[in-house]
């Protein structure tokens, strides 16, 4: 599935229709909600047959397309059915149990309910709400795919203006020749990460830069906050140059996360990683601030994105014992988090992280063989997995 995003433009009573519809897509969505709480053994399609109740009810509701109101039953039978899961898998804390929510920031079209111009520079809502003719701007082109494979638009409202996504029907794939290379990465905050090989990437840290100026906007919301009062228009505005600074932020980190996914991705084969708990990790109140500016939960999921694409192969290993083991003779060496050389009793002298990097390499390589996913007929489409495993090996041991 590809997805493409378009910059919207329009009217001022445009953009206010497009509010109207999310607002309408957030109703439907906690009614069902509500709908599974007060009804026993409601399913999917349960939800999906109450919209047309809703519309009936509502007058608001009627509005919104058809499917439309079908798609915002959808997120509130995947919040449900995730709390399902959650709940047989016996998820240690919250299983995630489905709430109302008070904002809304998107509404989703399946099939009907728009339609895009010959030149496919335009979009045209055609549900009640008359949002009309809106100008896509993007470097995307939707001309190599046919209308049949765009099988969802999404509308979305950000703090710089509205965006449109065309979820496409498409499997992207991307052969390259095989590197013979397989690293082990282990992040950390000093830097960003450090690889078996002992090279390191620094932490760009995008928050701290910015935090005086969003310190400075944050004070100007709040000075402009009137308790148990209609807001002034130069509260809004504060409040949008706020959202605008913490967007590029985001974006920013976003960016950095997936260029250098994809470079990790290009430059090996198999690439071995921590499966790390970043929700409980952020709990340390001394490290949450840093732990969340280093996005390595998102540099993970671009990991994994771009292997699939590029068909190779990426191995989560539990990060217990990897920094404390010795990659050489695999003794435990307790250190403290200010201890930023390995020293064992066995002479091999090393740099934390890649003495750590090593030792996830290590356990990658011992799951691999047994993971049963695809990540299996990858290996063997290689050809020779025993060959190839020992010249890496003995090329791990050389960079040692």
């Amino acid at each position: 599935m590809l997805v493409y995003e378009f910059k919207l433009k329009g009217k001022a009573e445009q953009y206010r229709l497009i509010d109207e519809a999310i607002r309408t897509a957030l109703f439907i969505r906690n009614k069902c909600i509500r709908h599974w709480l007060d009804n026993s053994k409601v399913g999917k399609y349960d939800l999906s047959a109450y919209c047309k109740v809703l519309a009936s009810e509502f007058s608001f509701a009627k509005k919104l397309n058809s499917m439309a109101r079908q798609a915002s039953a959808d997120r509130a039978w995947s919040a449900i059915s995730r709390f399902y899961d959650n709940c047989k898998k016996k998820v240690k804390g919250k299983k995630g149990f489905p709430r109302f929510k008070k904002r809304g920031h998107s509404v989703e079209y399946k099939t009907t309910g728009w339609k895009l111009s010959e030149d496919r520079k335009y979009l045209t809502l055609t549900d009640s709400f008359g949002m009309g003719k809106l100008k896509l701007i993007g470097t995307h082109d939707l001309h190599f795919y046919q209308l049949a494979d765009i099988k969802r638009v999404r509308l979305i409202r950000r703090a710089d203006g509205y965006y449109a996504q065309f979820c496409i029907n498409h499997n992207r794939e991307i052969r390259t020749e095989l590197t013979k290379r397989m690293i082990g990465l282990d992040v950390g905050l000093t830097n960003f990460y450090t690889d078996s090989d002992g090279n390191k990437v620094d932490n760009p840290r995008f928050l701290r830069p910015s935090e005086k100026s969003l310190k400075r906007l944050q004070k100007r919301v709040s000075k402009k906050f009137r308790r148990g009062q209609k807001q002034s228009n130069n509260y809004i505005k504060a409040k949008q140059k706020l959202a605008k600074k913490h967007l590029k932020v985001s974006r920013q980190r976003k960016d950095w996360a997936c260029k250098l996914a994809q470079c990790v991705i290009q430059s090996n084969d198999l690439i071995a990683y921590e499966d790390l708990q970043v929700r409980n990790m952020v709990k340390n109140h001394k490290l949450a601030k840093s732990i969340s500016d280093a996005a390595w939960y998102q540099f993970r999921v671009w990991l994994e994105y771009f292997g699939k694409i590029y068909g190779k192969i990426t191995v989560a290993v539990p990060p217990q014992y990897t920094s404390i083991n010795c990659s050489n003779c695999g003794n435990e060496v307790k250190k403290t988090l200010s201890t930023r050389t390995h020293k064992c009793s066995c002479g091999l002298v090393l740099c934390r992280d890649t003495n750590a990097a090593i030792n996830i390499l290590t356990k990658g390589l011992g799951t691999v063989g047994h993971t049963g996913t695809w990540a299996q007929d990858a290996l063997n489409a290689w050809g020779e997995l025993s060959l190839y495993l020992d010249s890496v090996m003995d090329l791990d041991k050389d960079s040692r």
